[in-house]
């Protein structure tokens, strides 16, 4: 049975929901200043962002398709309050680390950079403020806890590949809290391979390859426990953690055809609570940042089927955040993507291929869940687009979040939410 014709127009252009509440919305919303941070009405005292890494609303639908059905909302989709966010660096299109700076310190830059304006000038992150404001911090992600989005929260350097150097400033400078993800091997020197091996099979090439010491030694002199595995960290106690699960990557994203594998030893979800649990000891709050990088990873190799499957863990653990939300009403959960990767497409199963056989081909069928129907999924790149992403949120103050704005102003807002100034 074919696709009906609003399956149809909904599939081609990606309108969900939370779309219609953009539109709305950007028609009223007042972009809010950081220097009137002291108007919001209430301080939110916990945020928690989502970040889905390469997540553009037509992955949303995807992902939402196969988990819930047309009908069905995600966890992500199911928030009251949502905006579209214009995605471009100084350049058209953005990196992760200049889209992920200008979220975290409302200034656009040039790609690859991590807390540094366009002219290599460092600065401040909410992170940063937060912690100056008491707060407790922490990154949790499916890559390498210092790759460019979890980096440009807590650290300042003019090129995202100084992976040891982000490193030691999250231990020694921003002193984030919780650290939770892939990437050992920036944080022991060549030579002293950590938990992983060196040159594993399904990779060769990921190997210690630290430049600043040996940082995990360095974490625990701080009072970090440190943690390699889904038992350890269930048993993790303490204000202060550092895991490492993975070489680098928590997943194996490889040439297309070559064997894509998502299956991280510590699941996104767990790491969630594992992260909200221990910076909620806090009774000053917290601010977390969640990053589900597969989804970028798998888009640029136009894998459909691990985009999809990234993206539902993604929205298990904004489940866990909605759930800790609820019994927090002083909380903020927001979902959002740096940008969109792959030029993704939502198209019906007899839909003619315009774009040939190369690295467009069609992804799929895929059944939407709860029917007998299917759709496919079309790529235009294998790289980032500059399309707007969209934002949900819910809880304390977030009705800041609706309309069509910079993502720099992404932190205005969250700095006004918080009840934070720029110092």
């Amino acid at each position: 049975m074919k696709l009906a014709k609003s399956m149809r127009l909904k599939a081609a252009f990606a309108i969900t929901a939370a779309t219609a509440i953009v539109v709305t919305g950007s028609m009223t919303a007042k972009t809010p200043s950081v220097t009137a941070a002291s108007t919001a009405t209430t301080r939110t005292k916990n945020v928690i962002l989502f970040v889905g890494d390469g997540m553009g609303n037509a992955a949303r639908n995807a992902i939402r398709l196969a988990t819930v059905g047309e009908k069905g909302k995600l966890a992500m989709d199911d928030m009251p309050y949502a905006g579209l966010v214009h995605t471009s660096s100084t350049s058209a299109v953005t990196d992760s680390a200049a889209a992920a700076t200008a979220y975290a310190s409302g200034v656009k830059t040039y790609n690859g950079a991590i807390g540094m304006d366009a002219n290599k000038k460092s600065v401040k992150t909410i992170m940063e403020y937060a912690k100056q404001a008491g707060m407790s911090t922490g990154v949790v992600t499916t890559s390498q806890v210092t790759d460019a989005t979890g980096a440009a929260f807590g650290a300042h350097v003019e090129d995202r590949s100084a992976q040891s150097d982000i490193a030691q400033q999250f231990l020694t400078k921003s002193k984030v809290d919780v650290l939770l993800g892939g990437g050992e091997d920036f944080w022991y020197p060549a030579g002293n391979p950590g938990a992983f091996p060196d040159e594993p099979a399904e990779d060769p090439s990921e190997k210690s390859k630290g430049t600043r010491g040996n940082l995990v030694d360095k974490a625990k002199q701080l009072g970090y426990t440190y943690v390699t595995n889904k038992t350890d960290l269930q048993k993790a106690k303490g204000n202060k953690l550092l895991g490492l699960f993975a070489n680098e990557e928590m997943f194996q994203q490889r040439e297309e055809g070559g064997g894509d594998i998502y299956n991280p030893v510590v699941t996104l979800p767990d790491m969630t609570k594992k992260a909200i649990d221990t910076l909620s000891k806090n009774k000053k709050g917290f601010f977390l940042m969640v990053e589900e990088e597969a989804i970028d990873e798998m888009a640029h190799e136009n894998n459909a089927a691990l985009t999809i499957k990234a993206g539902q863990q993604l929205d298990k653990a904004v489940q866990v955040a909605k759930d800790f939300a609820k019994k927090n009403p002083d909380t903020l959960v927001l979902v959002l993507a740096d940008h969109e990767t792959g030029g993704l497409s939502i198209e019906p199963v007899d839909a003619e291929d315009e774009s040939g056989d190369a690295i467009s081909k069609e992804d799929g069928p895929f059944t939407i869940a709860g029917s007998k129907e299917k759709f496919v999924v079309d790529w235009t790149t294998s790289g980032h687009t500059a399309v707007d992403i969209p934002v949900t949120a819910m809880g304390k103050n977030a009705n800041l979040f609706t309309g069509m704005y910079e993502n720099t102003e992404v932190f205005t807002k969250l700095m006004k939410a918080l009840g934070l100034s720029i110092k």
